[in-house]
């Protein structure tokens, strides 16, 4: 069931998706799968859950703290990245099932390891989290363009940034050729902004855990 419904988001938004075409793909009365699944939120983080236990297949923590949380985010986003409705759905209706304890799992024993406070943990564990999905969902928006909307979305920011008028938007005229499209580069920035917030907790650490 649950294979069949990852199978229709290749294809089918999430917005589209529903209880009923699944029960129509496994050729039964979508009445049988409310058994299974009380709602289609339910249904969407049972699917995003199996997709977190796929990353999570094999998975050995190696490294220092910061390293295996950067290798567990690019799990994430290597897994989502097969499953762009997804990683859409994921962002939007989180999981909780087996894949999100193992993820958090790995989060929180990463994040003691590092020397934190416990008391600081959650807090910082919440942070983490929300960045990765926030981007893992913000490249999965960009991949289901289709190459026609990609590119009117490339000349929309064309005409918007280098046709500013440089009277009333100075900065942005001085920057405009500089300033690269949101969907340019996404995978160096991926692990730019990751690797900035890390240096940042890095820093905050009380001094008996610095080197």
């Amino acid at each position: 069931m649950l294979d069949t419904a990852a199978e229709l988001l290749r294809t089918t938004d999430a917005e589209s998706f529903s209880v009923r075409k699944l029960g129509a793909a496994l050729g039964t009365d979508s009445s049988s799968l409310y058994r299974h699944f009380r709602n289609k939120t339910e249904l969407m983080r049972a699917v995003a859950d199996r997709i977190l236990l796929a990353a999570m297949n094999d998975y050995r923590p190696e490294g220092d703290w910061k390293q295996r949380v950067t290798a567990l985010a690019l799990r994430l986003r290597e897994a989502f990245g097969e499953q762009l409705q997804l990683a859409a759905a994921w962002g939007r209706y989180g999981s909780g099932g087996g894949g999100s304890r193992l993820v958090m799992e790995e989060l929180l024993q990463a994040l003691r390891a590092s020397g934190l406070p416990d008391e600081e943990v959650p807090a910082r564990y919440h942070r983490i989290v929300i960045l990765i999905a926030a981007l893992i969902t913000s490249e999965a928006g960009i991949g289901t363009l289709t190459p026609k909307e990609y590119e009117q979305g490339m000349e929309q920011f064309r005409v918007a940034v280098l046709g500013a008028d440089p009277e009333r938007f100075p900065a942005l005229s001085y920057f405009a050729r500089d300033i690269p499209p949101l969907g340019a580069d996404r995978h160096a920035a991926f692990e730019e902004i990751l690797t900035a917030h890390l240096d940042r907790i890095e820093a905050e650490l009380p001094e008996t855990c610095t080197p």
